[in-house]
Parts: C-alpha cells; structure tokens; sequence
C-alpha cells in the first residue's frame, strides 16, 4: 500500500485537481513493520515527501 502511496505522490507534483499540495496531501509515517519491508528507494520517496510537506506546509518532523 504504501508503495502505491508513494507512486502516487510523485505523480502528484507540486498540485492536483483537489488543489495544493498542503491541502490534499499528509505525512507518511510508516510503521516499525512497514519501514522493515520498505525498498531504499520507497525510503527516499518517503522521506522527499516529508521534507516538502514541512517546507511547504510546516509539518513537524
């Protein structure tokens, strides 16, 4: 699921049809379980979001 996510989200950009990044999107917090079976890749992908998401919206870390 979370792999799907993060396809999702670079697809995404900056905007989607529901309008700004801030206002559709969230931080993606995996679980323990979840972070042991991710990729380095997802891992990345994961964290890129996370730090547009608190420059872009002032998301706490």
């Amino acid at each position: 699921m979370v792999k799907v996510l993060i396809v999702t989200l670079m697809l995404a950009g900056c905007t989607t049809a529901g309008g700004s990044f801030c206002a559709v999107e969230h931080p993606i917090r995996p679980t323990k379980a979840e972070v042991a079976t991710l990729s380095d890749a997802s891992v990345s992908a994961i964290l890129a979001h996370n730090e547009k998401g608190q420059t872009l919206c002032g998301w706490k870390p």
